[in-house]
Order: C-alpha cells, then structure tokens, then sequence
C-alpha cells in the first residue's frame, strides 16, 4: 500500500510542509475537477518581484500562481489522494513553455492547468497517450500570429524531490523547474510542418485578447 493511502490526506500534507489549514483546504479536493475549480480562484502571479517558481504552499499563502506553480498546488493535492504527483512540460519555440499537472482516469490522461488566457486551460481526461493530450493544446499555443508549440515532455515525477521542497518550502524551486525543462522532450512537428503551418486569423487574435485576470501591462498580457 502507498504512503498516500497509509495515512488521511490532511495529515500528509502537514507532514510535507503545508500549514494545517493549507492541508485541509487541499483535502478536501477530492477530484481533479474540485482541484481545477479551486485552482481557478487563485489570481495569476505576474511576477511584479520578479520571476519566480513558489512552491505549492507559499503559492497558497501569497493567493497567486502562474502554471507551474499551480502545478505544483494541483500535484500535491492529487498526491494527497493516492494519484501520483506528476507534471507536462509544454515547451515552446520563441515563446514561454507551459506546465501542466497531469492525472489519469479510466487509462486515460487529462490535466489541470493555470493560464490567465481561454486556451491553455483544464483538459478532461479523454487523450490516451500523452501525444494526443499535447496536440490539444498546439492550434490554441500560439504568439502574436504564429502556432508556438513544438515539443511535450515525458511524465515528470515530483516523488523524485523532497516535498519540502515542492510543497512546503520557502524558496523558489529552480532546481525542479529546470530538471523538468531538461527532462526527455518529444517533438509534435516535423521542421517541414513547422514551415506551412498557418498563421492565425483575425477572429482567433480576437478571440485570444480575452483574459481570466487584469494584468498589469502588454509584457504580462502576453507571458501569462
């Protein structure tokens, strides 16, 4: 039997580093979905201090992450419930990269995303291999005109790291942000694809300025 199943939730979490209340609020989300709704309250972090990678507490505690942070949050808290912690990488020519939490129901894969843009958002559990769930998101990852999104990465277990470093941690987690942008990475396209690809019509731009939250200026519009 998993160490997650051993012992309640609440207790895990406190055990790894989240504050008591931190830890209930978390076990109480006992799907991917309730996971996703709470992670969609939280504002986005522009970064205003500059960039950052906060664990999954201080995420919590500040009331605002970017994706990789609410990764963080959403993994800890399907850790929590016996799912493994597990992040995507979405990686991105000219462009920011993307990360996603991912789960698995019924033998097939969905995440829970963070993006202050319509697109780049929660996926149902639909894709049966990673690839499918990657090619869900290329149409829709995009700068100015230009489709952005080559590459997708192998699952990423955040068991390889201490949770207090991840979850109840302090400072940010630029040791795990990069072992995953190092991590194996598959490309989605061919260089000749990437040449004919078709830029984004006007009603797709249109339809792209629509945003969850207010940023601060055209910089943060744009990255988050």
């Amino acid at each position: 039997m998993s160490q997650a199943m051993k012992q309640s939730p609440l207790n895990l979490g406190v055990k790894w580093g989240l504050t008591r209340r931190q830890a209930a609020k978390l076990a109480r989300l006992k799907t991917p979905e309730k996971i996703q709704d709470f992670i969609n309250t939280l504002p986005i972090n522009f970064e205003p201090e500059g960039d950052t990678c906060r664990p999954a507490g201080e995420a919590m505690r500040q009331r605002r992450a970017h994706c990789i942070e609410a990764a963080f949050i959403a993994a800890c808290a399907l850790w929590m419930q016996g799912q493994k912690p597990l992040l995507l990488d979405l990686k991105a020519k000219g462009d920011d990269d993307h990360v996603v939490a991912l789960f698995r129901r019924d033998g097939c894969w969905g995440t829970i995303s963070k993006s202050n843009h319509v697109w780049l958002r929660w996926r149902d559990p639909i894709y049966r291999t990673l690839r499918e769930l990657a090619l869900s998101y290329f149409h829709e990852y995009v700068s100015k005109q230009s489709k952005t999104l080559w590459s997708y990465s192998v699952p990423f277990d955040l068991r390889r790291f201490d949770p207090a470093l991840w979850v109840g941690g302090k400072e940010s987690c630029w040791d795990i942000a990069t072992a995953l942008d190092e991590s194996r990475h598959y490309p989605l396209v061919t260089t000749a694809q990437i040449r004919k690809l078709r830029h984004r019509d006007l009603i797709e731009i249109r339809a792209g300025k629509l945003m969850d939250f207010k940023p601060p200026n055209k910089k943060a519009a744009r990255r988050f």
